[in-house]
């Protein structure tokens, strides 16, 4: 089996435009988390979110591609484009014929769908665009990728809730190590603002009226946010004989189901996906020096990640470091766990463990290590990350630092 690199990461997301605002607003704990303005006052109860605040379409896109690219579309293609140019690859037919596009998405084209339903029982419109299928179907970001880029190999989109973008990577992380494909662009996006879909997540209870405190006490729950990220793999051997920058090594996957409730996590079935991913990874427990959390602040998470995490470290859990980003960028669903996998791989290959933010002080029922508030200038050489997402569908990825 050949080894896999990252050598390209392109991200969107309410800590900016691109990999390096993304990476600074990490190492500085700074909260992307602001009042929403994507729609009315007043739609919902909760009125904070994570937004991609400053993004203008036309900045990106001609005004022709509006009329049948959702903004999660808009998002996946935006962030691949930036991974493939900072991978600087030398493109070739064959190339593109070799190369896979694997993305995630929870919502899908929902914005638009949205839209559309509010045109036909609001304002009783009969005739919708050709264009609304291209423009709500989940799949709109790959192919836009395909067109964009001229790759021909496999394209393809994972849907399942928050673990949609890990899954999606640890996809393609499998085929290039098999040998099926030679690279893969690889992650997830989500645009969640809309009002139908806020008004669904208003009535699951689970949105914190103010900020996002994940593992802290006096937690509320998470903040929805928005965006994509999008690695670019390769194998490792090929990586370093063109002289390519590595930001680490993607080793391992683990996947699992709780088989148990619909929203309510079960610590068993998490504990299986990280046993999964070490398992994987081929590597002991005692090498992980940091774990980028789920970590959604929500009463019901945050316990289960705890006791899913010592159960699977026992006293190795004291030397861990555990936080979660979405204390920042927000819960951006589909997207969420390839802006973390960005995360953990910009963490490893910089040296800085970005902090669990805005956080009040220890739970009982979490007591890790959660780099409260403060990034941590510390070298580690294993990192996992994980997804757990309703449905009960786990999803853990194992990542070195070279």
């Amino acid at each position: 089996m050949r080894r896999v690199a990252v050598t390209g990461i392109g991200v969107i997301s309410a800590l900016g435009p691109d990999r390096e605002s993304f990476a600074a607003a990490l190492a500085a704990g700074t909260s992307g988390i602001r009042p929403m303005q994507l729609v009315e006052p007043g739609t919902v109860r909760f009125s904070n979110a994570a937004e991609a605040l400053g993004y203008r379409v036309l900045d990106h896109f001609e005004e022709k591609d509006t009329l049948f690219l959702d903004r999660f579309a808009q998002f996946a293609a935006v962030a691949a484009r930036e991974a493939i140019r900072d991978a600087a690859l030398e493109w070739s037919a064959d190339l593109r014929a070799r190369t896979a596009i694997v993305t995630g998405t929870s919502a899908g084209g929902q914005t638009s769908q949205d839209e559309n339903m509010r045109d036909l029982y609001e304002r009783k419109q009969t005739r919708f665009s050709p264009f609304t299928i291209p423009k709500i179907m989940s799949n709109a970001g790959a192919s836009r990728i395909s067109f964009e880029q001229g790759i021909s190999g496999p394209v393809y989109t994972i849907s399942t809730a928050c673990a949609s973008a890990t899954h999606a990577i640890g996809q393609a992380f499998w085929m290039i190590r098999s040998g099926a494909v030679e690279c893969a662009i690889a992650g997830g996006s989500d645009a969640p603002f809309s009002p139908g879909m806020l008004k669904a997540w208003e009535g699951m209870r689970v949105v914190s009226p103010d900020t996002c405190r994940p593992f802290s006490k006096d937690r509320k729950g998470l903040i929805l946010g928005e965006g994509a990220a999008m690695l670019v793999m390769e194998p490792l051997e090929h990586a370093q004989a063109r002289g390519a920058h590595i930001y680490g090594e993607i080793a391992g996957l683990g996947m699992s189901s709780d088989a148990h409730h619909i929203t309510q996590p079960l610590p068993e079935g998490a504990s299986r996906a990280l046993a999964a991913a070490l398992a994987d990874a081929r590597i002991a427990p005692e090498a992980i020096g940091y774990i980028n959390a789920h970590g959604t602040g929500t009463p019901a998470n945050d316990p289960t990640e705890s006791a899913a995490i010592r159960s699977v470290f026992g006293a190795h859990e004291s030397k861990l470091m555990v936080s979660s980003t979405k204390s920042m960028h927000g819960h951006a669903l589909g997207a969420a766990g390839a802006i973390e996998a960005a995360a953990t791989l910009l963490a490893l290959s910089r040296g800085v463990i970005p902090p669990t933010a805005n956080y009040l002080g220890p739970d009982p029922a979490c007591d890790l290590d959660v780099v409260p508030n403060t990034s941590r200038a510390v070298g580690v050489e294993w990192a996992l990350s994980n997804s757990f997402a309703f449905g009960g569908l786990n999803a853990v990825l194992a990542f070195r630092r070279l």
